[in-house]
């Protein structure tokens, strides 16, 4: 990343990290590979990435015989698309920079609304979890007061022992 900020842009001259002349045309003439006139890095990806695609869904590919060739031709494609994929987030990264530089107080606000809706997140996932606490409190509650009544319990002793007897869990098999 020892490239200037400035000139990243086609007709951007170097030295001016805050000229925005020739943004409109998104990422034209970034440093690597030369391109097209009309070509952006989002245009390059976009197609890379459809050559990734198309060269694993390929007729070529399917009927070829030669492993090594097929497996040499998807490599390649992949490659070019993760080049490009580096090259545009050292794009995006330098232009975090080039803001963090001119306007510092945007950065913080960014920083400051992520904080917020990170809190927001958490709060609804804590309301969510107090949710289900209190639902399972009651649960709990209901089954402490169902065991709790001995008014219910029949008379006569063998009603007794019936009603004894459910309570007690069934013995595990041992195998």
């Amino acid at each position: 990343m020892a490239a200037p900020l400035g000139g990243m842009f086609s007709g951007q001259p170097p030295g001016h990290p805050g000229d925005s002349r020739g943004q409109a045309s998104l990422l034209q003439a970034a440093p690597g590979p030369p391109r097209t006139s009309n070509s952006t890095l989002v245009d390059e990806l976009e197609s890379s990435f459809e050559a990734c695609f198309a060269s694993l869904v390929s007729q070529d590919y399917v009927n070829g015989t030669d492993q090594e060739e097929i497996r040499t031709g998807v490599d390649q494609c992949i490659q070019k698309f993760l080049d490009i994929a580096r090259q545009t987030e050292c794009f995006f990264l330098q232009k975090r920079l080039q803001l963090s530089v001119q306007k510092p107080e945007q950065v913080i606000k960014e920083d400051v609304s992520e904080l917020r809706n990170e809190l927001q997140r958490k709060d609804a996932l804590v309301q969510k979890h107090l949710t289900k606490l209190r639902h399972w409190q009651q649960v709990l509650e209901d089954i402490n007061a169902q065991h709790k009544k001995p008014a219910d319990i029949p008379q006569g002793s063998l009603a007794y022992l019936e009603q004894a007897s459910a309570n007690i869990p069934a013995p595990m098999k041992q195998s």
